[in-house]
């Protein structure tokens, strides 16, 4: 379900098809890991090939993203489909989440320069 892309200072977590209750714990798990980490100064949640989410999913993104906060870390999301944008709207977590189009931009937004050069190469 999620596959973990580490470089040395950002972690990109890319859960795929549904987040929901049956995985939502492990999907968690991969989150908190990343964000405790010492060795990242940023999670981004890749999700591009992600299907659908529900209630569980969400938590488990809020969970994080408030796990990243208390930590200083930065905690992004891209690539979300529009049938899971709309989640976002309605529950209106898109308020709370920095989400980019897509890694690119996401990369743009990184400093310094070469970062970002590195990441989308």
């Amino acid at each position: 379900m999620v596959v973990a892309i580490r470089d040395s200072e950002l972690a990109i977590i890319q859960p795929s098809g549904q987040i929901d209750v049956s995985n939502s714990v492990e999907f968690k798990r991969q989150l908190t890991k990343a964000i405790l980490s010492k060795q990242y100064s940023a999670v981004l949640v890749d999700m591009q090939r992600v299907e659908s989410i529900d209630s569980e999913g969400l938590l488990a993104l809020v969970a994080a993203f408030r796990q990243a906060q208390k930590r200083k870390l930065r905690f992004s999301l891209c690539c979300v489909a529009p049938s899971i944008r709309i989640v976002f709207e309605l529950t209106q977590v898109d308020r709370v989440f920095e989400i980019f189009e897509n890694r690119h931009t996401f990369a743009i937004s990184l400093k310094p320069r070469e970062k970002a050069l590195q990441l989308t190469a």
